[in-house]
């Protein structure tokens, strides 16, 4: 040990100053290296090779460092599989699951090629190589996310496909390691076969429900976050006992909750920041302890292993990329999409050549271990992820670039701005009118208000204290989500009247209202109309025409299965029917959960029409002769405990306004209490307009 002050010395051994050190590097990587254009987390794993023992030898690589890469691995896997979007992965179907095996097969037999005859390495080693060179990261999808073409037919191929080639790859990985370790008998493949179908089974059928089960019963944040974590490492332990990597198990887990945490959730937004912020920077530094950064210019071998590995693992995957195009006529663009989503090396790259690493098969006279994976492919690897990193960057900017300017972009990017009024006036409403309006909406197109009105006759301290407290509860959940919410304190001279006026001053294009709670309160503004909407809604109904939604909340939205939508006779008739049937969609794809529309037949035509490619939401044709009495009482006896019933509603006297309607909303109350449920009034033309509005 080096002193080097009083009371410090090298390497490092006091835990508060290791822990100082790779925070100030956490810290410190992306503002130096972003003017290097150097990606960050090639930068993470550049810093610990400068620290490590091997370097400048301030850190080792100790239990503490090892326990919190490990933790990091685990979570790269789960977070590969959280994100990925299973709805366009079952939409891609065929098509996925052939460039999953263009993607994997073509890079594996390049791999062991190079491997076996190029580099002189033993058969097992060569086959670990390839399936590095077959596994990828969608590290360039942000990029299309930005361009609005998340869409395209070559995106949804990429991440399809992706899911596959990594399983693929990191199930080999498990063979490979069981071979060369010496575990590999008659019973190893029905063992493995038993095994991996029981531990699949496990997380995929029975981590869900247990989910499911804890997010109902349990808002507190800390708490929920903790489960997740505990299903990390739970499916990772599942997966050792099974005999296969524990990445493995950690991935199934992302893939088994990947529907109940949508990516616009507050629990999304802390998983992805304690990660980046946390877990993946330690794995990423600790990775760059293992590298001997001298041995680049000490050992040409490395050299000589980086260059054959970047060479053909692009040469493989563009080749993979091509041979999807002609099979599925893609343009050149979206090739040139597929090649830059699939040919980033980062994740799954990273644990397999770990896992690699530290399978040691004997040592040498000289007490030298002999590795599965050798230094020389460890420090290739690293160069080879740079290299595909910044190939797969360029690749996909060209290719979106050019899609995007062809017009080949969502049909969303062509919306002029969604601005939602959420009036909040019950503090255990305020989580779900949130969650509900950010689900509805375009991340990029969104402006949320959260709106308490007070009287201003009303001079009472307390008044205006609750009503800061109810806005700063709604700022706090949107915050949460790293989703801003504008906060709106309103004196006027009533409720409607503050509502409607905002509505109009804000540009609102939906309004998101929470189910009237005060019994007491007078009936009604609309003639017909049942006591649960109270006076307020009626009233705003009545002033306003915006898309409004009035949401009954009795579980939280992600743990959902379903959305029935009701849809009136004529609905596709009204200004708005567009609009909310975007923001319905988009909900249930963001969340994962089934969309069913019952309706006429005639509706049932034009809600087809409007879909979008590859629409997966069911469909009931009502018969001729059902009315809504009907209706109703057979939804009653369908409906199931975590459905969500949408019932499309109409203003008195419009295109698809039924008498019926009236008694909706005091029948949902009564027989279906059980059920959360979402009342929407589309915009709607026809009539006197200027009685809309307050004078």
């Amino acid at each position: 040990m080096i002193p080097l002050f009083a009371d410090i010395v090298l390497p490092l051994e006091d835990p508060i100053l290791k822990f100082l050190l790779i925070l100030i590097i956490i810290l410190a990587a992306p503002l130096l290296l972003n003017k290097l254009k150097v990606p960050y987390l090639l930068g993470l794993i550049i810093a610990g090779a400068v620290i490590g023992p091997h370097g400048l030898n301030l850190v080792l690589r100790d239990s503490s460092i090892i326990l919190s890469g490990t933790a990091g691995l685990l979570y790269i896997m789960f977070l590969s599989g959280l994100e990925l979007d299973m709805r366009d992965f079952r939409k891609s179907g065929l098509h996925s699951l052939v460039f999953g095996l263009y993607t994997f097969g073509v890079p594996l037999a390049f791999g062991i090629l190079a491997g076996y005859y190029l580099l002189g390495f033993a058969i097992h080693s060569s086959i670990l190589l390839a399936a590095l060179f077959a596994s990828q990261t969608l590290i360039a999808y942000p990029l299309v996310s930005k361009l609005g073409i998340t869409r395209d037919r070559a995106v949804t191929i990429a991440v399809g496909g992706t899911v596959i080639t990594d399983t693929l790859a990191l199930l080999l990985l498990t063979v490979i390691v069981g071979a060369a370790t010496g575990s590999v008998d008659d019973t190893f493949w029905y063992r493995l076969g038993a095994s991996v179908v029981a531990c699949i089974a496990v997380i995929t059928l029975l981590f869900p429900l247990l989910a499911r089960w804890f997010f109902k019963r349990c808002s507190d944040s800390v708490s929920q976050y903790i489960f997740v974590l505990i299903m990390v490492f739970l499916g990772a332990w599942l997966a050792h006992l099974a005999g296969l990597e524990p990445i493995i198990g950690a991935f199934l887990s992302g893939l088994a909750l990947n529907r109940l945490i949508p990516r616009t959730s507050p629990l999304m937004n802390r998983i992805e920041f304690v990660g980046n912020a946390i877990f993946i920077p330690f794995f990423l530094i600790g990775v760059g302890m293992l590298i001997d950064y001298r041995a680049f210019f000490s050992d040409w071998r490395s050299i000589e292993v980086a260059a054959v590995m970047i060479v053909l693992v692009t040469a493989a995957k563009f080749l993979a990329a091509y041979l999807t195009q002609k099979t599925f006529r893609l343009s050149g663009d979206q090739r040139t999409l597929l090649f830059g989503l699939s040919s980033a090396h980062v994740a799954a790259t990273l644990a397999a050549v770990m896992v690699g690493y530290n399978v040691i098969l004997g040592h040498t006279p000289e007490g030298e271990p002999i590795r599965l994976l050798n230094e020389s492919v460890l420090n290739g690897t690293i160069l080879m992820i740079l290299a595909t990193c910044t190939v797969s960057t360029f690749a996909t900017q060209r290719g979106a670039h050019q899609i995007a300017a062809r017009g080949e972009r969502s049909a969303s990017r062509s919306n002029t701005g969604e601005h939602v009024l959420i009036p909040v006036s019950h503090a255990e409403d305020i989580d779900e009118l949130v969650g509900l309006s950010i689900a509805v909406t375009k991340q990029k197109h969104r402006s949320l208000y959260a709106l308490n009105a007070v009287d201003n006759k009303i001079d009472d301290p307390e008044v205006q204290k609750r009503a800061g407290r109810l806005l700063d509860a709604a700022v706090t959940t949107g915050a949460a989500a790293d989703v801003h919410i504008h906060r709106l304190l309103r004196y006027d001279v009533n409720i409607v009247n503050a509502i409607v006026s905002v509505v109009r001053e804000r540009n609102i294009t939906d309004l998101v209202l929470g189910m009237h709670r005060d019994a007491g309160e007078p009936v009604l503004a609309l003639p017909g109309m049942l006591s649960p909407l109270g006076k307020t809604i009626p009233d705003v109904l009545s002033h306003s025409n915006v898309t409004t939604y009035i949401y009954r909340a009795v579980q939280p939205l992600q743990t959902l299965r379903r959305h029935i939508v009701v849809v009136p006779r004529q609905a596709e008739l009204e200004a708005g029917f567009s609009t909310w049937l975007l923001r319905i969609r988009h909900l249930a794809h963001d969340t994962g959960a089934e969309l069913l529309f019952h309706a006429a037949e005639q509706t049932v035509d034009a809600l087809r029409r409007n879909r979008r490619r590859n629409d997966i939401a069911s469909y009931v044709v009502h018969p001729a002769e059902e009315g809504w009495d009907e209706l109703l009482s057979r939804l009653r006896d369908e409906l199931r405990g975590d459905d969500c019933l949408w019932i499309v509603m109409s203003r008195r006297d419009r295109i698809s306004y039924h008498p019926a309607m009236n008694r909706v909303p005091g029948y949902l109350e009564e027989h279906l209490g059980r059920n959360s449920f979402v009342l929407v009034y589309p915009v709607q033309a026809g009539g006197d307009e200027e009685k809309m509005y307050l004078s």
